[in-house]
């Protein structure tokens, strides 16, 4: 519905068609964003091939569940559609290199929705800590945490770890070279996740520890990660969906400040500086200020969709958030699948 509402109050875009098997869900977009009365007329339809069959159709917006995204952007590629689609891109890196290289075949612009990379205050951290207002970066730590929507077909690390460790990449312009992580099981103990092949064969280590190899082996309500970078740099990652206290707060140290991005907090982007004082034997905190970054107000989805239509009329390739970048944090997921298949090893990430 998101993704729908932008798309329509973008300038010089047309929305052709909108597809979902649900007339429910058809009707409810229907009716709340006035599609009935507009001029031309936006069709509703159950039928997805049909919709790319229209004319005027140049691309397509996927918001479907995970387990769906690459099947349905195939197809859209070889429809010789452009493509905006929600984050993960896939459910394996495979995958994603497939689908990278078919939209390079084709011509067309990919884009994925990592909506976090568009957001303002993620834009201005980044200056922040590229300028050196953090010194030495050390170490990092991310809660995201909230009651439901609990995912069948992905655990909590694929639906919303993928976040956190978009922010710390784009923070620190590198990418994890090892993972580690521990998942906890309660609401769904037998189903399994429905993750590409790597991520698959470790989910079936993991039932044979749990349960002796019968059973599913469970998507994990709770997740905890670590990431280790090459400068030496770490993150702790807290991910759960069971949890009422909604949580959305990163934050990255360095030896001068830390920077929090707290999504819940008045000011979602705070500088905190600050020095330890040696005193005889004694530590003191000296030099310590708070200093609330301003950030522009405006919704990041929809800097997302302008820029895929940027894409799309300049035909570039994204700068921010391509199938390329996709596809590293799929890989990176996977590891992170491995370790907790391997209760908790510290695992490499793949190149």
């Amino acid at each position: 519905m998101h993704l729908l509402r932008n798309f329509l109050a973008l300038p010089g875009v047309r929305v052709v068609a909108i597809a979902d098997p649900s007339t429910t869900r058809l009707q409810t977009a229907v009716n709340q964003l006035g599609l009935a009365h507009r001029t031309p007329a936006v069709l509703a339809l159950t039928d997805w091939a049909a919709a790319l069959d229209l004319d005027g159709v140049d691309a397509v917006a996927i918001a479907t569940p995970a387990s769906t995204h690459a099947a349905l952007l195939r197809t859209a590629l070889n429809w010789g559609l452009h493509g905006f689609v929600e984050k993960p891109l896939a459910l394996c890196a495979a995958e994603g290199r497939e689908l990278c290289q078919l939209a390079a075949a084709q011509g067309r612009r990919l884009v994925v929705d990592h909506t976090y990379l568009f957001h303002p205050a993620v834009q201005a951290g980044r200056s922040l800590v590229q300028r050196g207002l953090l010194g030495q970066v050390r170490y990092g730590s991310s809660s995201r945490t909230h009651l439901g929507p609990v995912r069948s077909d992905v655990d909590a690390l694929w639906d919303l770890a993928i976040h956190d460790i978009a922010i710390f990449n784009h923070w620190l312009e590198e990418r994890p070279v090892q993972g580690q992580a521990w998942g906890t099981v309660w609401l769904q103990p037998a189903l399994t996740p429905q993750l590409g092949a790597i991520a698959q064969e470790t989910n079936q280590a993991k039932t044979a520890v749990q349960s002796g190899g019968s059973g599913g082996s469970g998507v994990s309500d709770l997740v905890w990660a670590r990431l280790f970078y090459p400068s030496g740099f770490q993150a702790t990652l807290q991910v759960c969906w069971l949890n009422p206290d909604r949580q959305r707060r990163l934050s990255m140290v360095g030896d001068r400040a830390s920077l929090i991005f707290d999504e819940m907090a008045t000011d979602s982007l705070v500088l905190q500086t600050g020095a330890l004082m040696q005193q005889d034997r004694q530590f003191l905190p000296t030099t310590q200020e708070r200093r609330a970054i301003a950030v522009s107000r405006e919704e990041p989805l929809r800097r997302a969709c302008e820029h895929f239509v940027d894409c799309v009329r300049g035909d570039r390739p994204s700068s921010l958030s391509s199938g390329e970048v996709g596809t590293e944090l799929i890989t990176i997921l996977e590891a992170l699948s491995r370790s907790m298949a391997q209760q908790g090893a510290i695992v490499p990430v793949a190149d």
